[in-house]
């Protein structure tokens, strides 16, 4: 949100710095994100000098230029190269000096040089209105008034108004604190606390009065529970215009647009009072009523923007006699707001139900001014004030006479909160105590009222507009608020428990595996748990009916709990190829979430993902893929780090995959990994491979729970190893030959390696080349040849006969 350091001004006098006062802002909980210098001329005009033009001859190199000499104050006239057609010995001028930086329309800026035009020096720009920024002519220079002193500072004449604006991160819960009057109002209170007292000035409305009665309105709120205030008023004889330069400045200063005097107006107050008001050209009003309604499904309705929305039937609208005219509190209609041509306005000020207008807003996608206030609740008693606050001002600006008493529809008047708070919970809470006379002056300054005092608290009245603070603790934090965070001290003594946590724990054993991870150059990604419904049409295995829909989704792209970590993930690896980072290697613990029949689950899991090369190329290494081979190497580090060496193999039945493995013990899936289908990726714009591995992180934890990890000594004998190549049937596998050898020997064999493969030249069709490994080891003797020669003579004799191989 932004304020306007010279607006907040106008309701406090106060003499503190921007920077000061932005460091009592965030003190008091309005947090400052950051200062930024606004002028209403790019620029500010700072450099530019009124000059008189002294001689004013024809250029001696070239027909199109002239030599000027220009008094500017300065101890000698400066001479200046100059090609408008209009000047002239005499004139009092603009005169830009060396080092001025000047700005195109698009906000480019360039600096003025010393330097040579077509052989003459030029020490300066006399300067046209456009490259000023005052302006969009170019025709000649811009000529000032004869009667302005030479040497007087642009600014000065064209009333540059320079400003600091505040960038605030309001949280949702302050709805009190958006508009300056209510920053203002907090900032009074934190003034107040330092001992300097102000007085808050808010815009006076004793001046209104009605005109006559010749244009009335009707108002029917059919549905005042959507609506509990509705007030308006009708404005005649008006004159749609320009506003003046003081509102638009205003308005830019924030990042608004101004529009036209009308428009401003509302937009105005919005931001001064924080009160959305509307206002409708009255004579498109048929039937001269107004109607608060909702209307049937699917009624269509063409917004301000030119879109075409299909109403819901829980969307509150404004109509007239025959037709909606603007759904209420978000966004107006295309045929009933001020145009050029409008001479009489019904005026706007409500206050409606903040829940049905967050979910009008977030159905239709909309975000607006208005819709961000209403929705976190608005003063429901400044919606007169406010109303009379803008017809002053638009007839200010305008004209018109007002032509109708005001109507105000407010048949159960919201009340303010009764809260009691105890000076004893006050003081547990914050940690000392403060002085009682402080914790009243505080409140007060906060505009809630002290009903009454006894020695162990106060009984409080809360204004309406403060829909934050309704119980004990939230009076509490609105006086430590005030009171200052860093006034509370510290204690120099620092107590500390020791907890008693099993080693199994959840958040371990991710720091044990995540761990491992980083130092294979993973890098963990944390992804939204929402996520969009369409991504189950991806799966034959996802099903749209386990989805877990959001009641009131921010978005329809985040609209559902997600039943995999795949497509984040997928959505992380896609924004991280379009910014030319090819080679990824992440990890995520997360959970999924699923609505079955009867009941709804969530499981945890851990997924990894890898892509282009495996580490980055270099003189010494060329760059080598992550392919299915690399990912598994992975997975089993895992498994072996967490003491988990027991385990199936099988091909996968999970169609995420193109081609895959999944892990299992018994009926628990460990773990499904392998290389994503083309269709899944193409969908993420993702062409190059990726390979996924999905975890069940609750079997993972399971087992190691029940894994007893054991240590023995290393023994003092040698290893042997010995090797075979075998020709073996294209469809053998090494799967097979690690199983039949471990069977074959399962006391002296330790490891089987697979070291090398060949297919193709000088083999039979159909056949293939494995060159394995076998290591051999006692551990309570030297093994002798003897033995060795026995062992691989029985492995040999196994490979012949139960798989068919020969050795080469």
């Amino acid at each position: 949100m932004k304020i306007s350091y010279n607006w907040l001004k106008q309701f406090l006098k106060t003499d503190w710095t921007p920077e000061q006062t932005s460091e009592l802002l965030t003190d008091l909980g309005l947090e400052v994100e950051g200062i930024e210098l606004y002028q209403s001329i790019k620029g500010g005009l700072e450099g530019i000098v009124v000059g008189e033009v002294l001689t004013c001859i024809k250029h001696p190199n070239a027909d199109k230029l002239k030599l000027t000499t220009v008094n500017i104050g300065a101890d000698k006239p400066l001479q200046i190269v100059c090609g408008a057609p209009n000047v002239a010995t005499g004139q009092k001028v603009p005169v830009a000096t060396i080092g001025t930086v000047l700005y195109t329309e698009e906000g480019e800026a360039w600096t003025i040089k010393k330097g040579k035009i077509r052989g003459e020096e030029s020490h300066g720009m006399i300067c046209a209105e456009d490259e000023l920024c005052l302006g969009k002519s170019h025709d000649g220079i811009l000529v000032l008034d004869k009667a302005i002193k030479v040497g007087t500072l642009a600014a000065d004449i064209f009333e540059v108004e320079n400003d600091q604006i505040f960038e605030i991160g309001l949280t949702p819960n302050r709805a009190d604190a958006m508009s300056h009057l209510g920053v203002a109002r907090d900032l009074k209170a934190g003034l107040i606390q330092k001992e300097i007292n102000l007085e808050l000035i808010t815009p006076a409305v004793s001046a209104f009065r009605v005109d006559n009665r010749t244009v009335k309105i009707d108002v029917d709120v059919i549905n005042k529970d959507l609506a509990p205030r509705y007030c308006g008023l009708t404005i005649t004889g008006l004159k749609v215009k320009e506003s003046p330069a003081w509102l638009q400045h205003r308005l830019k200063a924030i990042g608004l647009s101004p529009i036209n005097n009308i428009v401003d107006a509302t937009n105005y107050v919005l931001h001064d009072l924080g009160q959305p008001l509307h206002a409708f050209d009255a004579v498109k009003i048929y039937g001269n009523k107004i109607e608060v309604k909702t209307l049937k499904a699917g009624t269509k309705f063409t917004t301000l923007d030119g879109v075409d929305r299909e109403l819901h039937a829980e969307d509150l609208m404004i109509c007239d006699g025959e037709k909606p005219m603007c759904i209420a509190g978000v966004f107006g209609g295309i045929n009933s707001g001020v145009t050029e041509s409008t001479t009489s306005i019904f005026l706007e000020s409500a206050y409606f139900n903040p829940i049905s207008i967050r979910k009008t807003a977030k159905r239709h996608g909309l975000n607006t001014d208005a819709s961000f206030r209403f929705e976190r609740g608005i003063d429901p008693n400044i919606t007169e004030y406010a109303l009379k606050r803008a017809a002053l001002l638009i007839q200010e600006l305008a004209g018109g006479e007002i032509t109708s008493d005001i109507i105000d529809v407010y048949p159960n008047k919201i009340k303010d909160f009764e809260v009691r708070l105890s000076f004893e919970n006050a003081e547990k809470l914050i940690g000392e105590e403060i002085p009682k006379e402080t914790i009243k002056r505080i409140l007060t300054s906060l505009e809630i009222k002290v009903n009454n005092v006894t020695e162990t608290g106060l009984g409080l009245t809360v204004p309406a507009y403060r829909n934050d603070v309704e119980r004990e603790v939230d009076i509490i934090e609105e006086v430590l608020r005030v009171y200052g965070y860093n006034n509370i001290a510290t204690t120099e003594k620092l107590n500390a428990s020791i907890s008693r946590a099993s080693k199994f724990e959840d958040y371990k054993i991710q720091n044990v595996v995540g761990n491992q991870l980083a130092s294979q150059g993973y890098f963990e990604i944390l992804s939204n748990s929402l996520t969009t419904s369409k991504y189950v049409e991806l799966s034959e295995q996802l099903k749209e009916d386990h989805n877990i829909s959001m009641l009131n989704p921010l978005s329809n792209d985040l609209s559902v709990l997600r039943q995999s970590l795949l497509f984040s993930g997928l959505e992380a690896v896609s924004f991280n190829l379009n910014r030319k980072r090819n080679d990824l290697k992440l990890f995520e613990f997360g959970k999924t979430y699923h609505g079955f029949e009867n009941k709804r689950e969530e499981y945890k899991h851990l997924s990894m993902f890898t892509t282009g090369n495996q580490s980055l190329e270099s003189w010494l290494t060329s760059g080598k893929k992550s392919d299915f081979f690399y990912l598994k190497g992975s997975i089993v580090s895992i498994l072996e780090r967490l003491g988990i060496s027991r385990y199936n193999e099988a091909a996968t039945k999970n169609d995420f995959f193109s081609e895959g493995l999944t892990l299992s013990l018994g009926k628990a899936k460990i773990v499904d990994f392998g290389l994503i289908r083309k269709p899944i990726l193409k969908h993420f714009d993702i062409s190059q491979d990726v390979v996924y591995a999905d975890f069940n992180w609750d079997t993972i934890l399971d087992m190691v729970k029940r894994n007893n990890i054991t240590f023995k000594a290393i023994t003092k004998y040698p290893e042997v190893k010995r090797d075979f190549a075998l020709l073996l049937d294209e469809n053998v596998t090494f799967e097979s030959i690690h199983k039949l050898a471990k069977q074959s020997e399962k006391q002296l064999l330790k490891s089987v390696n697979l070291f090398d493969v060949y297919q193709g030249k000088n083999l039979p069709k159909g056949k293939k080349s494995y060159a394995v490994s076998f290591t051999l080891q006692d551990e309570n003797k030297t093994l002798t040849d003897k033995q060795i020669d026995k062992i691989m003579s029985k492995l040999q004799q196994s490979f012949e006969t139960q798989l068919g191989a020969e050795l080469r």
